[in-house]
């Protein structure tokens, strides 16, 4: 399905790791000793990446979680209108709707790391009430301090709706920050900050990239952390 655009703008942000952060790998060959559970990996150079997808899914439920009940949230065929909104931004399968936003992976933007010190092994234990067994396992984390280049494009298909969007977009922002990225945020890991963003817009003469810049101002000053 293919629409008419008015332009993209391209909102680029430094996402910093403020606890340590684990967005799992594979651990289909682990060999006995090593770590159960490492981070995804590139495959260029061997450094953490955040994929597009965990960023986008995240955002959107922590968003659609914010509008929604419990209940609602659940049954799609209860969807608030907002949920329309939340279909043209991010995209939908059923209906087939395209996404406005487009998310790529990040990758690390600390030069001066060595690989072996963009990583950390948290070893955590798990007790069998039954038998008091001790089942131990060792999960990757991205150490804190490291930064991740995050860019998202987003195609303007409506000029009236791009403030509504990009609004809704930096709510997500923070509501990120007072939440977690990734798995075992109950237990401290996956808390991000979002800093240095910056807007560049293609194709429209239209929308200036200071406005669009202003709605995420506020961002940077939902974090739950300062580190």
């Amino acid at each position: 399905m293919s629409l008419k655009i008015n332009g993209k703008i391209v909102i680029k942000t430094d996402l910093t790791v403020l606890t340590g952060l684990h967005i799992g790998g594979s651990d289909a060959y682990s060999a006995i000793g090593t770590v159960d559970s490492p981070v995804i990996k590139s495959s260029r150079d061997g450094k953490p990446i955040i994929p597009g997808s965990s960023l986008k899914g995240k955002l959107r439920s922590l968003i659609a979680a914010v509008e929604d009940t419990p209940d609602e949230f659940k049954d799609i065929k209860n969807d608030k209108p907002f949920i329309r909104q939340m279909r043209q931004m991010f995209g939908s399968s059923n209906p087939i709707m395209p996404a406005r936003l487009q998310f790529s992976d990040a990758y690390v933007l600390n030069k001066d790391i060595r690989l072996s010190d963009l990583t950390e092994v948290k070893f955590e234990n798990t007790i069998n009430r039954g038998n008091c067994m001790a089942n131990p396992r060792q999960i990757e984390r991205v150490v804190p301090g490291i930064k991740f280049e995050t860019v998202i494009v987003y195609n303007i298909e409506d000029m009236k709706e791009v403030n509504r969007d990009l609004e809704k977009l930096a709510e997500g922002f923070k509501l990120l920050q007072l939440d977690y990225l990734g798995g075992h945020g109950s237990r401290g890991s996956g808390r991000v900050s979002f800093s240095n963003f910056e807007i560049e817009v293609i194709g429209n003469d239209e929308i200036s990239g200071d406005d669009i810049k202003a709605l995420f101002k506020e961002v940077e000053e939902y974090e739950l952390l300062h580190i």
